[in-house]
């Protein structure tokens, strides 16, 4: 949806979004973390995780998945499934060492990444089985 007074895009994510999603990512990857370790996944071991961002132009999506292109990780987007108006970025990072201050200040900025490229960081997984 095109705002009419500025002719922009709308703004995916406001500030205060962002700072809440932020807060929310930073309490899940140390538990994520956590649960991976019942899987034998310790602090040396390095993992591939799976990311996802959300936001509403195909524009914005191109942006953010060239970039993350350039930091070297694989990534694609286009239409959500459940939802044609918004779009999905997701991909596999490089190799993480599974270390829980690692991913946290990984998830802290792919959250700031996404924010500045007006996406929503939604999270990650992976497969202890790389």
């Amino acid at each position: 949806m095109f705002n009419i007074l500025k002719g922009k895009p709308k703004k995916f994510i406001s500030e205060q979004q962002h700072r809440d999603n932020l807060t929310s990512q930073l309490t899940m990857s140390p538990q994520t973390v956590e649960q991976l370790r019942g899987y034998d996944v310790t602090d040396d071991k390095l993992l591939k995780l799976e990311y996802f961002f959300y936001t509403n132009t195909a524009e914005k999506a191109e942006a953010l998945s060239n970039y993350l292109s350039g930091i070297g990780y694989s990534t694609e987007f286009g239409e959500a499934a459940h939802d044609k108006k918004i779009q999905i970025i997701t991909g596999w990072t490089s190799p993480i060492l599974m270390v829980t201050e690692k991913v946290i200040e990984w998830t802290e900025e792919m959250c700031n990444i996404g924010y500045k490229n007006d996406c929503e960081f939604d999270g990650w997984g992976t497969n202890p089985e790389q």
